[in-house]
């Protein structure tokens, strides 16, 4: 190893021990944060609410989000990396948002997903989709939202409410399929997700709230099985060690 890719992996570690300590940190303070209204209302408020009513309520969202509790880190950690993902649970809208811009900012600097370069891109993509959004919400919320809903005609405000989000992840997946060009697991991904949404959901109707963990779990395991065990891996130049992958 040159003594340049031993500056650069020595670096990164540093910066990934940072990371890692600041980012738990800063998920712990929020978290605590998230609690203080409730807290308060419980414990120095009239408000009497029962611990029964309180696990009656945990437990009836639990039912619903837990898959994604568990789905959306492992499905969003190939992608943004270990800094990123501190950044994307914090700030939110990670579907729509942040991994869009992630995964648009590793195209365009050719990073493959999963190297410390990708990881990096991720992190300066998700600062950058943050500050639009915060100026955009000041300018096009804060400043003129009420006008500028007025003066928007209802049939475009319905129409953007109904497909603005498929438009977003549909650009995103066909660009994501096209980078990574795994064609396979790509269309596997798509036959799984059609007959979820297409078939099963729509006769089980129960199961509509599990559609995206049934179609995430499914594709993980039949790419798995359906995988070419023939074909041998071919070495990226971003896997050597002399490139650190924090380079252009």
């Amino acid at each position: 190893m040159t003594t340049a890719a031993q500056t650069a992996q020595s670096a990164y570690e540093q910066y990934d021990r940072t990371t890692s300590r600041w980012g738990r940190i800063t998920m712990a303070l929020g978290l605590l944060l998230s609690w203080a209204a409730p807290v308060y209302l419980i414990f120095f408020t009239d408000l009497r609410i029962a611990q029964s009513d309180l696990w009656t309520g945990f437990l009836a969202v639990g039912a619903v989000f837990w898959v994604f509790w568990v789905l959306e880190p492992l499905t969003y950690f190939p992608v943004l990396g270990p800094a990123a993902m501190y950044q994307a649970f914090m700030i939110g809208n990670i579907a729509n948002k942040l991994l869009p811009s992630a995964v648009v900012a590793q195209s365009a600097i050719n990073a493959r997903p999963g190297t410390k370069r990708a990881e990096l891109a991720a992190v300066m993509a998700i600062c950058g989709a943050a500050t639009v959004h915060i100026f955009s919400l000041l300018i096009f919320v804060g400043i003129l939202g009420t006008w500028l809903v007025s003066v928007v005609p209802e049939d475009i405000r319905s129409v953007t409410q109904i497909y603005i989000f498929p438009a977003i992840i549909g650009a995103v997946v066909v660009q994501f399929a096209v980078f990574v060009k795994q064609h396979r697991i790509t269309v596997i991904a798509v036959v799984v997700a059609v007959l979820v949404q297409l078939v099963l959901v729509p006769n089980v109707a129960a199961l509509a709230n599990y559609a995206t963990a049934l179609v995430v779990m499914s594709t993980v395991v039949l790419a798995w099985v359906l995988r070419d065990r023939s074909a041998q891996p071919v070495p990226h130049p971003e896997d050597r060690t002399e490139h650190m992958d924090v380079g252009g």
